[in-house]
């Protein structure tokens, strides 16, 4: 059999393909994108024994009800997601970090992501994607990406263009750990808010908000006072940036912010902490920590080497 295809009984509320994301395009107002969870994306494909820069189908919430149809793969599931697979007349409760074959007419039932947002479901194989600017990661915003730049609909098919030979059984002991504090460096307008809005910035609890997605996360809490302008002139943004609106309510940048914004930058969320703050759900509570640019870039090489020995442990 070579005609090797998803069938979407269910899209879910926000599948959408994504891989490493875009370099190199803020100039011409193109955002990074990729995968929200880096990690979670990288051992994804590790374990169907991909190269790790393939895409993957990313969910958010409820993720998709598949049906397979075609020769035999490998899928696995990263994150902290319910998920059910179904074949023939049984019902298989999946695991986390685990990879699972799949034979022609079984299903994949993701149930929800599991007190947490983002999810990614992997093939041993490669999916039939159109790269735009080398990168199949949509933006629903911009309509950019594969799939038109839209995210996955009921009755869609989702074709794959190879399947490995090598399909391995692996798995590998992986806890997504929560996080207490968000760990932030001072932004350039740090000094445009007044003493107690800095304190209340570091000292107070904010929620976050269900109006957040992949372009930013809202927050709801006490006012963050500004002293100067609550509009300066716009400026190049990146991912983790925190704007306070004149609302006095901070917004996160996320992976598929606006290149340029003109709210004043009380802080940036180090990068060390980027995949376990985007995975906090709608109504989490959120805490700020400050850190010196050292230690930031100390975090991020630890983080980057524990994420390679989980690669090459499995």
């Amino acid at each position: 059999m070579s005609n090797n295809y998803f069938e979407i009984l269910r899209a879910g509320i926000n599948t959408t393909f994504q891989d490493k994301g875009r370099n190199n395009l803020y100039h011409i107002g193109i955002p990074f994108s990729g995968a929200m969870d880096n990690r979670n994306y990288l051992l994804a494909n590790k374990l169907v024994g991909n190269k790790l820069d393939l895409p993957v189908i990313e969910f958010a919430y409820q993720g998709p009800l598949l049906k397979y149809n075609g020769d035999k793969i490998n899928i696995a599931i990263t994150g902290d997601v319910i998920f059910e697979l179904k074949k023939k007349d049984n019902k298989i409760q999946g695991n986390c970090y685990e990879s699972y074959q799949l034979e022609n007419g079984d299903e994949i039932d993701i149930l929800s992501t599991n007190k947490s947002v983002y999810g990614y479901l992997s093939i041993s194989g490669e999916y039939n994607v159109k790269l735009q600017w080398g990168s199949c990661s949509i933006n629903t915003k911009a309509n950019i990406g594969s799939n038109n730049g839209k995210k996955f609909d009921n009755g869609q098919k989702i074709n794959i263009s190879k399947i490995n030979l090598n399909q391995e059984k692996k798995k590998t002991n992986y806890l997504n750990s929560k996080v207490e504090n968000i760990r932030v460096i001072k932004g350039t307008n740090f000094d445009y808010f007044s003493e107690d809005g800095k304190k209340i910035f570091f000292e107070k609890e904010f929620i976050v908000s269900k109006l957040s997605d992949r372009m930013g996360m809202r927050l709801e809490g006490p006012k963050i006072e500004n002293i100067v302008n609550t509009n300066i002139k716009s400026e190049g943004l990146l991912k983790g940036v925190i704007q306070v609106p004149t609302d006095g309510n901070p917004i996160i940048m996320l992976s598929d912010h606006g290149t340029i914004g003109g709210y004043p930058k009380i802080g940036v969320v180090i990068s060390a902490d980027y995949d376990r703050l985007v995975q906090i759900s709608p109504g989490s509570k959120i805490k700020f920590k400050e850190i010196e640019l050292s230690d930031a870039e100390t975090l991020f090489k630890l983080y980057e080497m524990e994420t390679q020995n989980l690669i090459s442990q499995i």
